[in-house]
C-alpha cells in the first residue's frame, strides 16, 4: 500500500467533495430520493439499485419509467395493485431484466409487506456477531428472496449472492443507501438493526481499479473475498463506518479517471 496517511488523505478530501447533495442528482440514488414513505424509499432504492448497470442516465430514466408504472406510490401499487394493472409492468424490461423478473420482484414484495413494516427484516435473518455477519446476511436473503415455489430460475442472476462468489456490488450498494448515517443528504440512515461498521464496500470495475492503484486490494480477481479485502483495509482509516470511502473510489474513478 502507498503510505497510509497519504492515501488516507486523499481519500477523506475525496469522500469530503463527493458526499454531498449535487451527488444526487445524476446517480441511480436520485430515485428514492424522490419519495418520503419509509417503504416507497426500500422499493425504490432496491428496484435502483438492482437495475443499476449501464449508463447512469439511462437507469435513471428506467427507474423513473418503472415507478410511473406503479403510479410513483410502490408501497401503495405492491400491496393494493389489481391483476389489470400489472399489464403496463409486461411492458417493462431494462437490459437483461425483463416482466418475469419484474412481476416476480412484485409478488415476493407483496407477501413480505403484507407481514413485515420493513425491508431491513429481511436482511437480520443471517444476522450474527461474528465477522461474517453481513456474508451470512447476504447468503439468508438471496434464499428467503427465491422461498416461492414461483420463483423463476432466470431471476435468480438479477440478486447477487456471496454463495456465487459475487462481490455483490448492487445490494451492498443498496445497504449503504439504506444503513449509512451521517448529515450529507446522499445516504438515508432509515435502518438500524445494521451498522455502517457491518456493511461491505460496494466493489465495481471502477472502485476496483482505483483500490488497485492506491494499494487498497492485492487479490487478482473482483469477487466476495476481494469486496472483503477492500472493506478491511478503509476499516482502517475509519473502523464505524468504512464504506463512506466508497464515494471517494467511486468518485475518482468514474468523475476523475483516476488509474486507467
Amino acid at each position: 500500500m502507498k503510505h497510509f496517511e497519504e492515501v488516507k488523505s486523499l481519500l477523506d478530501e475525496k469522500y469530503d467533495l463527493y458526499n454531498r447533495p449535487d451527488f444526487i442528482a445524476d446517480d441511480p440514488v436520485s430515485i428514492p430520493h424522490l419519495f418520503t414513505k419509509k417503504q416507497d424509499i426500500e422499493i425504490s432504492a432496491f428496484f435502483a439499485s438492482i437495475l443499476a448497470w449501464g449508463q447512469r442516465k439511462t437507469i435513471i430514466n428506467k427507474c423513473k419509467e418503472l415507478m410511473a408504472m406503479m403510479g410513483n406510490s410502490p408501497h401503495e401499487f405492491i400491496l393494493n395493485h389489481s391483476e389489470n394493472d400489472l399489464k403496463d409492468l409486461m411492458r417493462f424490461k431494462h437490459r437483461t431484466f425483463n416482466d418475469i423478473d419484474t412481476l416476480y420482484f412484485i409478488n415476493f414484495f407483496n407477501e413480505f409487506y403484507q407481514k413485515h413494516d420493513s425491508l431491513e427484516e429481511a436482511f437480520l435473518l443471517g444476522k450474527s456477531s461474528d465477522s461474517e455477519f453481513m456474508k451470512q446476511s447476504l447468503i439468508a436473503f438471496h434464499h428467503f428472496f427465491f422461498a416461492s415455489e414461483l420463483a423463476p430460475q432466470r431471476t435468480r442472476k438479477h440478486i447477487a449472492t456471496p454463495e456465487r462468489k459475487s462481490a455483490c456490488k448492487r445490494i451492498n450498494m443498496f445497504l449503504r443507501w439504506m444503513v449509512r448515517q451521517d448529515d450529507r443528504g446522499v445516504d438515508f440512515g432509515i435502518w438500524h438493526n445494521i451498522k455502517p461498521a457491518d456493511l461491505i464496500c460496494p466493489c465495481d470495475l471502477h472502485v476496483d481499479r482505483v483500490a488497485r492503484k492506491l494499494g487498497l486490494i492485492q487479490r487478482k480477481q473482483t469477487d466476495w473475498q476481494t469486496a472483503e479485502e477492500l472493506t478491511q483495509a478503509l476499516r482502517k482509516m475509519d473502523a464505524n463506518d468504512p464504506v463512506k470511502y466508497d464515494f471517494a473510489l467511486f468518485g475518482l474513478g468514474i468523475m476523475e479517471g483516476y488509474g486507467r
